[in-house]
């Protein structure tokens, strides 16, 4: 007999956010969405991470049936500095520029949470913010950490949960939410929505 799927699938295809839903014993199913993440002009980093939180989630939605009821978790996470939105690196180069403008200041880490269920039209949005502050760092160690490749796929090109942590002073908010997903909250809106963990 196939196991039935989990009722819960996760919009995402970061190891980073898998890791996790993991932590909290959930199970669930990866779909990433096929969605494309860019900035409307204007737009202020808590709507772009809750609009794009949004689409993600919706785009997975849409590819699975209305039964049984299942739950779609999107999420979207942006490094703010000075009012600008810094994505991931294009390449080594600009992760190092990155990690220079940030070295010795405080910046914001904003992430949008979405769930829809499916056969359901109402989705439910959040988002969480967190305010990093990384010490002062030389160009040798900077490039050193750039040369390990860690912070080519992340957002402000540095990572909490690895190598990167020994850059950060100082995390006020949500730890979670500097990595991807802010747990707490991702849990309290799948519970609004009427997820129950098995």
């Amino acid at each position: 007999m196939v196991p039935a799927a989990p009722p819960l699938v996760l919009a995402s295809a970061s190891p980073r956010r898998r890791e996790l839903l993991a932590s909290r014993g959930l199970r669930f199913e990866v779909m990433p969405p096929d969605v494309e993440e860019l900035t409307r002009a204007g737009e202020p980093p808590q709507a772009l991470v809750e609009r794009l939180a949004l689409e993600k989630a919706l785009a997975v939605r849409a590819r699975l049936p209305a039964l049984p009821r299942r739950f779609v978790l999107g999420s979207d996470t942006v490094v703010v500095l000075d009012g600008e939105i810094l994505g991931k690196p294009k390449d080594a180069a600009h992760a190092l520029e990155l990690l220079s403008r940030l070295a010795g200041r405080t910046h914001t880490v904003w992430t949008g949470v979405a769930v829809a269920a499916t056969g359901d039209g109402a989705a439910r949005v959040a988002s969480v913010a967190s305010a990093v502050t990384l010490r002062a760092a030389a160009e040798p160690e900077l490039r050193a950490y750039v040369a390990s490749g860690e912070p080519l796929d992340k957002a402000g090109a540095y990572a909490l949960q690895g190598e990167g942590r020994r850059f950060v002073s100082r995390v006020e908010g949500s730890e979670s939410n500097v990595i991807g997903l802010p747990l707490d909250e991702a849990l309290a809106l799948l519970a609004e929505a009427g997820f129950e963990r098995g």
